[in-house]
Formats: C-alpha cells, sequence, structure tokens
C-alpha cells in the first residue's frame, strides 16, 4: 500500500488538514528555516557565535529532516511522535540559544513554532488513536 493510503486509513482527529495544506505549509515555512538556520550556521562557522548556540539548529534540522522517513517510510507512530517532540522542544531550545545574539532569527521561528505545536498535537493524537 502506498503511503498516502496508509495515511489516509489512519483513525485522525477530525481537525487533521489535508495532505496538500501540510505540504504548502511546509514550503512556506522552509525557506525562512533555510534562511535563519543557514545564517546561524554561517556565523558559527565564522566564530561570531558558540557552537552551543548552532546546536540546537543542528539537532533541529537533523529530527525535521528525519521525521517524513520514520511516518512514512518505516510508518512508525510511536517514534514519529518522539521526533517531533524533539523538533518541537529545539525550536524553543533555538529561540532561546540564539535570542541574546540575533532576535530577529528567534522572532522568525514563530511561525515554526507554532506550525509544529499544531503538528505535534495532531501526531500525538494519531499515534494514541492508533
Amino acid at each position: 500500500m502506498t503511503w498516502i493510503e496508509w495515511y489516509n486509513g489512519l483513525d485522525k482527529p477530525s481537525w487533521t488538514p489535508a495532505p496538500g495544506t501540510i505540504g504548502l505549509i511546509w514550503q512556506l515555512l522552509y525557506p525562512v528555516i533555510i534562511v535563519t538556520f543557514g545564517f546561524v550556521f554561517v556565523q558559527a562557522f565564522r566564530k561570531r557565535l558558540p557552537w552551543l548556540v548552532a546546536l540546537p539548529f543542528a539537532i533541529n534540522l537533523v529530527a525535521n529532516l528525519c521525521f517524513t522517513p520514520i511516518q512514512f517510510g518505516l510508518r512508525n507512530l510511536p517514534l514519529a511522535a518522539v521526533d517531533i517532540l524533539i523538533v518541537w522542544t529545539t525550536i524553543l531550545w533555538m529561540m532561546f540559544a540564539i535570542w541574546k545574539h540575533y532576535r530577529l532569527i528567534a522572532v522568525a521561528q514563530i511561525p515554526y513554532l507554532i506550525w509544529v505545536s499544531i503538528a505535534t498535537t495532531l501526531q500525538l493524537a494519531i499515534t494514541w488513536n492508533n
């Protein structure tokens, strides 16, 4: 069965966005993520920012990139729930870590935090229901 057939067969909350809507939201968020994370990594490489400040950005990036293969490749709902909790937690950590250095980068993460908060709630509900 394809990933979309599998996903459509899951017991999901009534407020679950359509897969196309979820994809659109990520298409809007990824440019902000690329620019802000890129800025942080460049500043860390240039030693204008401590690597410990860049660490939550790196962890978040890895966890974010792992979600789709875990959720739709492995079809492992509990592991996907843990992964998205890591994504959500590291966004808060990122915002806190970068705040005193580059507040605009922290503020730019707000839409990402809002969406991942919704996605985390959704993932936890899907995991619980299935």
